[in-house]
């Protein structure tokens, strides 16, 4: 029969535990999929996000020996901000243990270690769902706790921008010009961006059930989307949940939680971001509050194990994590309605 002793061998340990949660499969969010956010890990919980604003100028003419023409100094400020602590913990009981018994090829120690990171997996999906809550927090420009309504960060009153008003798309007439809408809409974050955004750089939006359907039905949009369409069911595409690219703009049908609340688009709304863009969103990562890891580089995630020493009765699974996704740019992003 097992014993807690399994639990002090180095299979348990904190570096092996991180390593091994590290390589437990969990299905990841679509902005997690997408890799938008630059990982940047950190030494400390606070960052600066250096804020500067330095435009372009005209130089003039001057005559022959002239002074030549003083550039002006950037206004440059630093903007101190905190990464969040996230943790979620199990606790398995020596009494639990019970059943498990050495069968066939599989040792002791195999077994508890398995069930033991089948829980470890269910606290990890907990955390990558958290983790896509963080990253939808950073692209509407608001980072929200777990209620759903506590701020933690609204980036436009850190960085002193106002939150650019939501554009109305009447997709409900057939006469809307989507692609002059489309087009207004890219160049306004392009121009806006100040050489954020370069040629490389596309807009994505990801939107509600409501407004892709009445996008992909508009008249100016089906001819070309049928095609898409046509092409997708060729490669087998059997994602009820699809994207669509017209006027320079890759719209993807977001699919959050099934609440349709905890994660998720309104369905009548369309959130547009850059993609490829230089330094807009960053994913921070600061090191776990253990003596082991002070002053290093911060991991996505700490998985640690505690044991109880006196009674041997317990042993405790927790995960830890340490981030903060971050839009550097909110006055890049935007909101549309369809009515």
């Amino acid at each position: 029969m097992a014993t807690m002793d399994i639990f002090n061998g180095s299979a348990f340990n904190t570096t092996s535990l991180t390593g091994q949660i590290n390589r437990v499969d969990y299905a990841p969010g679509f902005l997690g999929a997408l890799n938008l956010f630059r990982p940047e890990p950190v030494r400390s919980r606070t960052i600066f996000v250096d804020v500067r604003d330095g435009g372009l100028q005209l130089i003039p003419t001057s005559a022959i020996g002239a002074p030549p023409k003083e550039l002006s100094p950037d206004n440059r400020s630093a903007v101190p901000l905190k990464t969040v602590r996230l943790a979620e913990g199990f606790t398995m009981y020596a009494e639990e243990l019970q059943g498990i018994r050495a069968f066939g090829s599989e040792s002791e120690t195999v077994q508890v270690q398995a069930e033991y990171l089948r829980r470890m997996a269910r606290v990890r999906q907990d955390m990558e769902l958290t983790h896509e809550h963080h990253r939808m927090g950073a692209l509407m420009g608001t980072l929200l706790d777990a209620d759903g309504t506590t701020v933690i960060y609204d980036f436009y009153t850190e960085f002193g921008l106002t939150r650019p008003a939501p554009v109305v798309w009447n997709l409900s007439s057939p006469t809307f010009n989507i692609r002059g809408a489309a087009a207004a809409l890219v160049r306004s974050m392009v121009t806006g961006s100040r050489g954020a955004m370069t040629t490389g750089s596309t807009v994505h939006a990801i939107v509600g059930d409501e407004f892709y359907d009445k996008l992909v039905s508009h008249p100016m949009v089906e001819r070309t989307y049928l095609n898409w369409q046509a092409a997708a069911d060729l490669r087998n595409n059997g994602n009820p949940f699809g994207d669509f690219t017209f006027a320079g703009i890759t719209f993807h049908n977001y699919r959050g939680t099934d609440d349709g609340t905890t994660i998720a688009v309104a369905a009548d709304e369309a959130r547009f971001f850059p993609v490829g863009a230089q330094d807009v969103f960053v994913h921070a990562m600061a090191p776990a509050e253990f003596m082991p890891y002070v002053n290093t580089p911060g991991l996505d995630t700490y998985a640690i194990n505690i044991v109880d020493r006196d009674r041997q009765a317990w042993t405790r699974g927790e995960l830890y994590s340490y981030p903060l996704y971050l839009c550097q740019r909110p006055d890049l992003l935007r909101t549309a309605t369809a009515t």
